[in-house]
């Protein structure tokens, strides 16, 4: 879902899956759904007086190729022939005057103001053509009843003091207020005909909406817990738009033309038509391959190297460490870095953040933030060629750390094979695991060395 902004200062392109950041912070489920409050006072918005002459228009915009535009927007254009006013209605605005940092971290604690603005349809259309995304655009076929109610509605909202409200990925979002004031127009026509559930959960509509982004979908699927894992209803279900239009096209309308009833949808129009963005390698076959081959590389490199040349004892090292401590070090930087920010975010979402949906996340038992110290490590690795040197001091601590990672990992796998959790960890376990358990471990034989006793020399 994408926003436009009528002033040019303190608006920006909307993100119904934002940066990353915007993106793991916002999506949320809830039991509370985005219902329509009873106008306070239906006499103080006046219609107008000629109702014929006022039309909707319901506006289907496609998925894109950015992270912003991956679900779709929806939005509602009014004519009213009137007066000669053409307005397009979209609730898909947010403000980050305060600076992006400031807004960012809002966003993360779960501080999502979006707000309803109006543009012409030029100006609309202008920002879709730019992104290559197809636009429908379908007449709502209303009675003057059903019309007065909807006109009152936006009238109410497009108030300031009603302008703002508290935005929710799935439950209240540009398309959830389309959807729920035309239900609330068409006496609940809409959620009538919606009942039961979909056999999808709220984790296969992301991974869906982006196949075409690799990266996210796979982080998304680490950062996303149980909450998330549960079958959406039918209702629930058109908070994506090309789902609240296919639903409306089965609908019929109240309005007659010589006593046949239309359909609600009608007049048709596709007002620009773009190829949908094609979906990219599967991100999990791709992290199997990058860290799983180069480790099994590495383990055929290992080789014995005597601690002293009278000793009888020795320790496990690499051939070629010229060559095997740059592959180990570039992949102990991306597992330092992956792991660690996402263990970043599961557990600060934990403390300062309301999006619960990142909450209580099994997949911490994986991703720590304090790997991010690896990177120190990986950095040795790659440029001296050389294991970390450990003390008497370091050593109990390292060894320690390795374990607990490697229990994490055993721990892991039985919550999985047993079936322990609501969570969908399948893709996780089958092509993560087995490629960052194999690391954990070549890195306890051969990333580190313990200090030369100094008696000892070799």
């Amino acid at each position: 879902m994408i926003l436009f902004s009528s002033s040019p200062k303190a608006f920006c392109k909307r993100a119904c899956c934002f940066s990353l950041l915007f993106l793991v912070s916002s999506i949320g489920v809830s039991s509370l759904h985005g219902q329509v409050a009873p106008l306070p006072d239906s006499n103080r918005y006046q219609v107008p007086v000629d109702l014929n002459r006022i039309h909707f228009y319901l506006i289907t915009i496609d998925v894109g190729n950015k992270v912003a535009d991956n679900f779709g927007h929806t939005a509602l254009r009014v004519i009213d022939e009137a007066n000669n006013s053409d307005t397009v209605f979209n609730w898909g605005l947010f403000d980050i005057s305060g600076g992006v940092v400031s807004f960012s971290y809002n966003f993360f604690k779960g501080i999502m103001n979006y707000r309803l603005g109006t543009a012409t349809p030029a100006q609309e259309f202008a920002q879709y053509e730019g992104q290559r995304r197809t636009v429908w655009q379908d007449k709502i076929n209303l009675n003057n009843q059903q019309k007065e109610i909807l006109y009152r509605r936006l009238l109410w909202n497009i108030e300031p003091e009603n302008v703002v409200y508290p935005y929710h990925y799935f439950f209240d979002n540009c398309t959830t207020r389309v959807r729920d004031y035309l239900d609330e127009a068409l006496s609940g026509k809409i959620a009538n005909s919606n009942i039961g559930v979909t056999g999808n959960s709220f984790r296969d509509q992301v991974q869906s909406h982006y196949q075409s982004i690799g990266f996210i979908s796979f982080s998304l699927d680490i950062l996303m817990n149980s909450n998330i894992d549960r079958q959406v209803s039918a209702w629930e279900e058109l908070f994506l738009p090309l789902s609240l239009r296919l639903a409306m096209l089965d609908l019929v309308s109240d309005v007659a033309i010589n006593g046949q009833r239309q359909k609600l949808l009608t007049d048709t129009e596709v007002v620009m038509a773009f190829p949908t963005p094609p979906a990219q390698a599967d991100p999990y076959r791709l992290a199997a391959m990058v860290l799983l081959g180069p480790t099994l590389l590495l383990y055929l490199l290992l080789k014995k190297i005597p601690m002293s040349f009278f000793a009888t004892h020795s320790r496990i090292g690499l051939k070629v460490p010229g060559f095997s401590f740059r592959v180990l070090g570039i992949l102990g930087l991306l597992t330092g870095l992956f792991s660690g920010i996402y263990g970043l975010l599961m557990l600060g979402s934990w403390f300062v953040s309301d999006h619960l949906d990142l909450h209580h996340n099994v997949n911490l038992l994986l991703f720590w933030p304090t790997d991010l110290f690896v990177i120190v490590v990986s950095l040795r690795w790659l440029f001296l060629c050389k294991p970390w040197p450990m003390t008497s001091n370091s050593k109990p601590f390292i060894n320690y750390y390795l374990l607990a990672h490697v229990v994490g990992m055993i721990a892991y796998s039985l919550i999985v094979l047993l079936g322990l959790s609501t969570q969908l960890l399948d893709s996780i376990f089958y092509y993560v695991v087995p490629g960052f358990f194999l690391f954990t471990v070549l890195v306890w034989l051969v990333g580190f060395q313990a200090a030369r006793p100094r008696n000892v020399f070799y």
